[in-house]
């Protein structure tokens, strides 16, 4: 049994594929960090329906949410704890429109956008384009 159990904020953010096998990720406006499209779920809102939300607000963009793929547990500097879902998810265009919580957004392979995140937000990147393979090969049930 757990002492202390944790007390977090819950995060959801989406590793965003268009059919040209591109991720998309957001410049944040306030410190012009590089992250994937997501935020925070609200009371009494079910998960997929959070994290589409979250990448409709903050792209315009309307994703089909495949599968979760990573998750991730972390206190930050003011030591609140926080809990990240990360999921793999697809659209069928690229045409963005960015909330005014970010300043630019970008395209790329994986690999690519892989560079500019966090190491956290990477692996998801990496573990979304594993579910992607698998799942367009035919050896990954989808959800």
């Amino acid at each position: 049994m757990t002492d202390k159990p944790l007390q977090a904020t819950v995060t959801q953010r989406g590793v965003v594929f268009a059919p040209t096998d591109e991720v998309v990720i957001v410049r944040r406006a306030t410190d012009g960090g590089w992250e994937l499209p997501g935020g925070r779920i609200d009371r009494d809102e079910r998960a997929v329906a959070a994290v589409r939300r979250e990448i409709a607000e903050e792209t315009a963009l309307d994703p089909e949410v495949v599968a979760p793929v990573d998750t991730l547990v972390w206190h930050n500097d003011a030591g609140n704890g926080r809990f990240a879902v990360y999921y793999y998810c697809r659209v069928s265009d690229r045409d963005v429109s960015l909330s005014p919580e970010h300043e630019a957004y970008a395209w790329g392979p994986p690999t690519e956008v892989c560079e500019r995140l966090s190491d956290p937000q990477a692996e998801a990147v990496a573990a979304a384009t594993e579910v992607r393979r698998r799942v367009s090969d035919g050896s990954a049930p989808r959800k």
